[in-house]
């Protein structure tokens, strides 16, 4: 059974008209009830549809290297340093030195990302991902396809307890239950330049 309620708030929730509190409480209606949840894959698909559908316009090449160039000075801008700074890489090159810098928190306690690469044209970006032990991930759905590779610690997710080596992909609308950590972890992350964390990694 799904209500016209239901209804209207997978319209918003598409459209990312939800505040936190309001997706939180949607996701949990939607894994509760499989006919909204069908409905809800239903419209983000006729969304991308008609995203696609769109006629694409190019940008002005001057304003688009601008655009480029701005964004890539915030996400190298900080206290990461280069590894050798009195060489000249070559053209297009960047290294980042280990350093426990950078690291951004959450409005999760214990939870903390740093933007490693950003690739504004492609529409990806590279995180790593760090949870302190016993940290609780709440549920969410996913705004893009995610894929997750564990380099230290646990992580615990829909059933499922990933270590150092293992790797897990999450298609674009999919549900992920809490996700959480026993011991604690760090993981690398190439997320969708979209995702809510990739825009505060950039913040």
């Amino acid at each position: 059974m799904m209500t016209e309620q239901q209804q209207e708030q997978a319209a918003r929730y598409v459209l990312g008209d939800l505040n936190t509190a309001e997706q939180n409480d949607f996701i949990a209606q939607v894994r509760a009830n499989p006919e909204l949840r069908g409905f809800l894959h239903s419209l983000q698909e006729t969304s991308d549809r008609l995203a696609l559908a769109v006629p694409a316009v190019p940008l002005p090449s001057a304003l688009k290297n601008k655009v480029l160039d701005q964004l890539r000075a915030q996400a190298f801008a900080g206290p990461q340093s280069v590894l050798d700074s009195s060489s000249s890489p070559g053209e297009g090159l960047r290294f980042m030195a280990g350093s426990h810098a950078g690291w951004k928190p959450l409005p999760l306690p214990g939870a903390f990302i740093k933007l490693l690469s950003l690739q504004p044209d492609r529409g990806y970006a590279v995180l790593l991902g760090k949870l302190e032990p016993g940290v609780r991930y709440p549920a969410h759905a996913n705004i893009g396809p995610e894929d997750f590779y564990v380099l230290t610690g646990d992580l615990h997710v829909s059933g499922h307890v990933l270590g150092p080596g293992d790797f897990h992909h999450a298609d674009a609308g999919s549900l992920h239950a809490e996700n959480y950590s026993v011991e604690g972890c760090t993981l690398l992350a190439v997320l969708t330049t979209d995702d809510p964390l990739v825009q505060l990694a950039m913040a």
